[in-house]
């Protein structure tokens, strides 16, 4: 069983509003990762939010086909702006679920995630490892974090970073060759923003 933590909880203060409810397509950046994501061989979705929570969740609800396996986690520590919180919220939320081998971790804003990455990604699966896409020798996401590192990575304090986690165990780390810079593309900016859904103005 896996299971998809898309992190949603940000409070997107360099685009100056809710990145994740900007229109991508017809949807939005949010519900298109989402979309992209209902369609790989996942055993749930979980929704990690926290700012606008319930702008997120109405987002989801208006632009994704409700099928069984989607979840929306609290993160009550969203306003400290980090990734990790958020990912720590997830997998606390499937810590008892045994039946849980790894996790997909999504970014809410990267509406260009493609299916077919996402499920090179899952197919790399080892027991141990974390494996991250990789385009031109860069790391990028989605990565899938084998359920024997999750404890490590709950076990991080606040200020911290994955990175610690790999520098204390660069073997876990397992980099799949990419043909898509779209696994380095996530959206800060308004700048980002218009490059993305306007990549020829």
């Amino acid at each position: 069983m896996i299971t998809a933590l898309v992190l949603a909880a940000g409070l997107s203060r360099r685009m100056g509003t809710n990145k994740l409810l900007l229109r991508f397509k017809e949807r939005t950046v949010l519900a298109q990762v989402v979309s992209v994501l209902q369609d790989c061989p996942l055993d749930e979705i979980i929704v990690v939010i926290g700012h606008e929570r319930d702008r997120v969740k109405d987002s989801i609800s208006r632009h994704i086909t409700q099928r069984g396996g989607l979840r929306f986690v609290y993160n009550p520590n969203y306003a400290g702006g980090d990734m990790l919180s958020s990912i720590q919220a997830g997998l606390a939320a499937l810590h008892n679920d045994s039946r849980c081998e790894a996790a997909l971790v999504a970014l809410g804003d990267q509406p260009q995630i493609e299916q077919r990455i996402a499920e090179q990604v899952i197919a790399a699966h080892e027991p141990g490892k974390v494996i991250i896409p990789s385009f031109n020798r860069h790391g990028g996401h989605p990565i899938l974090i084998d359920r024997a590192c999750w404890p490590d990575v709950l076990a991080l304090p606040i200020g911290a970073s994955l990175r610690d986690v790999w520098r204390a165990h660069p073997s876990w780390l397992r980099y799949v060759k990419v043909d898509t810079e779209t696994v380095l593309r996530d959206m800060d900016t308004p700048d980002e923003y218009r490059r993305l859904v306007s990549p020829n103005a």
